[in-house]
């Protein structure tokens, strides 16, 4: 199946939004892959997720900040002939955002992006947090150097 890459704004926007969860990829001390599912928000090409405040992966990023992160949607398998293996593929599409971690340590601007990562799953954007709540909790963004998409059977 031919696979077609894009790089444009609106394009790499639309898959992201109707994903529900994104893999993040770091390289820890011993230069092994990390990879994990995380929720998410996104915002005129950042990417903000939230974790624990502690852990391998927050020690990780913290050392080193370079991430990939990845977005799946729309899989569907199809043939061309039922008997085939080989004429079996999946339809999708992707994107991978390659970046930076940026820690975000104001308690307010935390809260925004709590509530950017709730409405993407809710639809809204107006839930309360307590102050411990909310100095225990991660949050970070993505500075993306670079967007790539890629479609395959669309």
């Amino acid at each position: 199946m031919r696979k077609t890459s894009f790089n444009d704004a609106k394009r790499i926007s639309d898959v992201i939004s109707r994903c529900q969860v994104c893999y993040m990829g770091m390289t820890d001390e011993q230069g092994l892959p990390y990879v994990l599912p995380f929720n998410f928000g996104y915002e005129e090409g950042v990417i903000y997720l939230h974790s624990a405040g502690t852990g391998k992966k927050i020690d990780i990023l913290r050392k080193k900040p370079d991430v990939c992160i990845a977005f799946s949607t729309d899989h569907q398998l199809r043939f061309v002939n039922e008997g085939v293996a080989c004429s079996y593929g999946m339809k999708f599409r992707s994107v991978l955002a390659y970046g930076k971690v940026v820690f975000m340590e104001d308690p307010e601007e935390k809260k925004r992006i709590l509530n950017l990562i709730m409405q993407h799953y809710t639809g809204r954007d107006d839930f309360a947090y307590n102050m411990p709540a909310v100095m225990d909790v991660a949050v970070y963004k993505i500075v993306v150097s670079e967007f790539t998409g890629k479609e395959s059977g669309f």
